[in-house]
Formats: structure tokens, C-alpha cells, sequence
């Protein structure tokens, strides 16, 4: 047998340098394995379907002026088309599996599988909200270990577990305090709030009737004690206080604050957001908080990409115990039984009320509780710790390219803060921000919080390793050099993503929203 002896090239040819941004375009649009996908309204087909139905008896309409006077329009696609069009996409995602998720204030951190898999168990995943008692006693029995948890965890008098995140807990903490007031004819109109609290915060106070007035910080980040004492007066009925704060520090004054305000007749809601720093460390209780939200999306590891699912059980002091919303579970004997409206009586007859239909999300419950007995009380104290030095990590590692404006306020807590002082003229946390992109990064959370101007928050959490935050540490430091140095090219990040940078006041003051079959229409028009 002879064997081909004709020689070809297996170096590849010399071809001029190109930024990777002038790569020549392909004829499909597609990049490599980066595929590009159209709309679903441009490869479907109102004539097209996966499934065969038969047709639907011709029975006499019961809708009457709402049955559909038009064909709805929705293509169609073959199984293999769906199953493309959809995996195309995904693989535009950003997600905590592929890479660090540095979103300050939003504690994005691997979600152990072993949760996935308890909360998967059956019993768990195929329960029905109405299913009776007797039937649910191992999920109530979950639920209550997980709410004798968080009651330990935080030294408070008892949890409201149905809250589903941060905000509605929110609600409900100042819902029972407003209930507490009342009951002792003390009615008050104002809510204060530290200026660098989140955005929930005064929205929350306002949507439950409440004047909001913001409290000063002092020039280090955290909240101004004189200040605030002045202002407490007989018509303030609570302070929201975050801790740690969203400048990432912590409050070393709370329990100065909580004794101040207790003193002047008003309570104590803590925005518990931040509580995977302290964890196992402090206890919000001792502190003299009356009310805490806790994120277990954050704090114990349930999934939050995508906006949910969510919970935000809030625990509570002795004084405002008595007002927690319905329903909850009270172990009575050797049975758990879900005290509801009709089975309240005395012992909680001034409940503020109810908040959700059921009680909470089951599948949080059980992911949370899943995660805190694998780690036990000494894992969760060093969860704590880990977040803490990953964080101050980050912060010293990047402080002397980009201003840090706290950073003399002494160590961090869980996420570092910087600000776009001392980048070239016209160059913004943006630029940064869209920079991160090309360099294989979701952006950090930007212009948050406002009391600082162009604000970069990057919190790395406990779970990322050395090697993850020295790859992001350096991906950092070159664009805020660049930034600094005036690199023009960095206005125009990013340039390897998907789609590249949209004129963001255009987009949405003038969004495009809905699909025609004339030419796309133009943000710009």
C-alpha cells in the first residue's frame, strides 16, 4: 500500500493582524460556535407546528365579548427547530456556573447541587399547597427547623416565613410594626432611612402610608449617630437600618442607634440583605434589631438568576412577635399543625394579617435548610469569614488604580466599593462596566449605592476561589488603566458579545417592543 506522500501546510498562513473586533464577517452571520439566532417570529411559521391535535368539537362559545376575534399569531417550529432556537440562545446567558457573578449587593454564589437535589426529593417537589395537614407533616416539619434556624442564627423571638424576598419582607416587618404601634394607641407617621439604603427601603415605608426622611452618613460610610439622634422625636415610628451597609461596611454604632431609638418610643427594622457577611458571627437580636428580612436566595444559596424564586422570611423581637402575619407552623405535641385565620384564637388574635395565599416558596425551604445543615454552625461562621476576605481581597488588590472611597474606613465587609474619580475626561463606570464583558465577566453593579458618584459594587462572595478572583482582579485592573490612560477603544465595548452597545437613553425612551413583519423598526427613528 502506498501511502500519500503530497505534502500540505499545517501551520496557518500568515495573514495581516486584525483586532479581533475586524475579523472579517461571516456570510451567515454566525461566529465560530457562537451561533447567531433570529427572532422566533422570523423562522417560525403560523402554518407550522411540533404537535398534531385533533380538531376541537364545535361546541357554542362560552367567552362571550372576550373569545378571540383574530388569529393570535404565534409560529410554529418543529421539535428540532424549538430545541435549537432555544439552546442557541441559552448559550448567550451569563450565568454563576460559567463564571464569577460580582453583583454587589446581590450575593450571586454557587448553589450546591446537593440542595437541587433535596428539594427535587419527592414529598417535597410534587406537594400541593391544599393538601391536608396530615399528609404534609414531613414538609411542616422542614419549615419549622428551618424558621428554629433562623430564629438561632439572628438570637430573635420567632420568624414569619411567608415572605417571598427581600421587599416583601420589607412590607411585612413594618406592617407589624405599624401593627405594634397602633395596639398601643401610639399611631406614628414617620419612617427614617440612611441615604445610602436601598432603594426598597423608602419605597417600602411610603407604600405602607409612611413620611420617609433620609439620615445623613458621615464621611466614612456609615450612618451619622448625631444626626440621627436629633431627629428622633414622637412621630417617628421606625429607622431602617442595613447591616452591613450597602457601602459594604459595617454599622459599628447599631446597638447605640437601636437603645437610641427604643428610647424615643419608635423600633428597629434591619434590612438583613447583607446577613451572609455576619452569618454565624453576630446576631441582629443582640443588636436591638425588632425585625429582619432575611434573603435566603442569598445568605443560604437558593437560585435568584432571572429575578427568582425568591423568600425573604423576616424574624422578629418579642415586642413585635404578637403581630407576625398568617400562617405559620407551631409544633403542638408530637404534630405540626399551620395555624391559619380559623385556628389563630387568642394566642395570636392581633396578627396584622395575611400576605401570601400559601406559605412561602417550599423549594426555598428546603434548599436553605439543606444548605445550613451541610455546612452546620461552624461552616456558616466561615462562610461569613470567607466573603469577608474575598471581599477585602478584591479591595486592596484594586485600590491603587481605582478610588476606593471608603477604603480608609477600615476593612470591608462582604463587598468592595469603588468610583470612577480619576478616570480620563469623558470615560465612565459604563465603559468599565461594558469592558467586563469582553473579558468574560458579567458587570458588577454599577451606580449603586448613589451616595457614592459613578459607583462600581463587586461582591465576590465566599464561594469563588483565589484563582477565579485573581483572573477577575486582573481583568479589572486593565480596564481601569485603560480608562485612566483615555484607551478610546474601550467606549466602544464590548465588541466580542452577541449584540454590541445600545444607545441606552434611546432604548428606553423609545424601546421596540413588539415584532412586525415590515422591516425592523429602528431605535433611533
Amino acid at each position: 500500500m502506498t501511502m500519500l506522500k503530497e505534502g500540505r501546510p499545517t501551520a496557518p498562513a500568515p495573514v495581516p493582524m486584525h483586532d479581533a473586533h475586524m475579523a472579517p464577517a461571516t456570510a451567515t452571520g454566525n461566529r465560530a460556535l457562537m451561533l447567531e439566532e433570529a427572532l422566533i417570529f422570523e423562522i417560525g411559521s403560523i402554518d407550522t407546528t411540533g404537535v398534531d391535535f385533533a380538531d376541537a368539537p364545535q361546541v357554542a362559545s362560552r367567552l362571550g365579548g372576550l373569545a378571540r376575534r383574530a388569529p393570535i399569531g404565534l409560529p410554529g417550529l418543529s421539535e428540532q427547530e424549538t430545541v435549537r432556537h432555544y439552546t442557541r440562545l441559552s448559550r448567550q446567558n451569563y450565568a454563576i456556573d460559567l463564571g464569577l457573578f460580582p453583583l454587589g449587593s446581590c450575593t450571586m454564589k454557587h448553589n450546591p447541587r446537593l440542595n437541587e437535589k433535596v428539594a427535587r426529593m419527592p414529598g417535597f417537589a410534587d406537594l400541593h399547597p391544599l393538601s391536608p395537614q396530615s399528609t404534609t407533616q414531613g414538609a411542616l416539619a422542614v419549615i419549622h427547623e428551618l424558621a428554629q434556624w433562623l430564629i438561632t442564627l439572628t438570637g430573635m423571638h420567632s420568624v414569619a416565613m411567608s415572605p417571598k424576598a427581600g421587599a416583601h419582607g420589607e412590607l411585612c416587618g413594618l406592617l407589624a410594626i405599624r401593627a405594634a404601634l397602633e395596639a398601643r394607641g401610639d399611631a406614628r407617621s414617620v419612617v427614617l432611612v440612611p441615604e445610602s439604603a436601598h432603594g426598597t427601603n423608602p419605597a417600602t415605608a411610603a407604600f405602607c402610608g409612611y413620611k420617609v426622611e433620609d439620615i445623613p452618613a458621615t464621611p466614612e460610610g456609615r450612618v451619622d449617630l448625631a444626626a440621627l439622634e436629633a431627629r428622633l422625636g414622637p412621630d417617628v415610628a421606625a429607622v431602617m437600618i442595613t447591616n452591613p451597609n450597602t457601602c459594604g461596611l459595617f454599622e459599628r454604632d447599631m446597638k447605640k442607634i437601636a437603645d437610641a431609638v427604643h428610647a424615643a418610643g419608635a423600633l428597629v427594622y434591619c434590612d438583613g440583605a447583607n446577613f451572609n457577611a455576619i452569618v454565624g458571627r453576630v446576631r441582629p437580636g443582640d443588636l436591638g434589631v425588632d425585625a429582619m428580612h432575611i434573603n435566603l436566595h442569598k445568605t443560604f444559596s437558593t437560585p435568584h438568576g432571572g429575578g427568582g424564586p425568591g423568600s425573604g422570611p423576616v424574624v422578629l423581637s418579642e415586642a413585635l412577635a404578637p403581630f407576625a402575619p398568617l400562617p405559620f407552623v407551631e409544633k403542638q405535641g408530637d404534630q405540626f399543625v399551620l395555624i391559619e385565620e380559623e385556628t389563630a384564637g387568642d394566642h395570636h388574635a392581633g396578627t396584622f394579617g395575611r400576605m401570601v395565599a400559601f406559605h412561602g416558596q417550599m423549594g426555598m425551604f428546603t434548599r436553605a435548610l439543606a444548605y445550613i445543615l451541610s455546612h452546620g454552625a461552624d461552616g456558616l461562621r466561615q462562610v461569613a469569614g470567607d466573603a469577608v476576605l474575598n471581599a477585602n481581597y478584591i479591595l486592596r488588590s484594586l485600590d491603587d488604580v481605582l478610588d476606593a472611597p471608603f477604603g480608609a474606613s477600615g476593612p470591608c465587609m462582604h463587598e468592595a466599593l469603588f468610583s470612577d474619580k480619576g478616570l480620563a475626561e469623558g470615560f465612565t463606570t459604563l465603559d468599565i462596566a461594558k469592558g467586563l464583558i469582553d473579558e468574560g465577566f458579567h458587570p458588577m453593579t454599577m451606580y449603586f449605592p448613589l451616595v457614592v458618584h459613578g459607583a462600581m459594587l463587586v461582591e465576590p462572595t465566599e464561594t469563588e476561589s483565589k484563582a477565579a478572583l485573581d483572573q477577575f482582579i486582573m481583568a479589572l485592573r486593565s480596564l481601569a488603566e485603560r480608562a485612566k490612560a483615555g484607551d478610546e477603544a474601550l467606549k466602544g465595548a464590548p465588541y466580542h458579545a452577541p449584540r454590541r452597545r445600545l444607545d441606552e437613553t434611546l432604548a428606553a425612551r423609545k424601546p421596540v417592543l413588539t415584532w412586525s413583519e415590515s422591516a425592523l423598526a429602528q431605535v433611533a427613528e
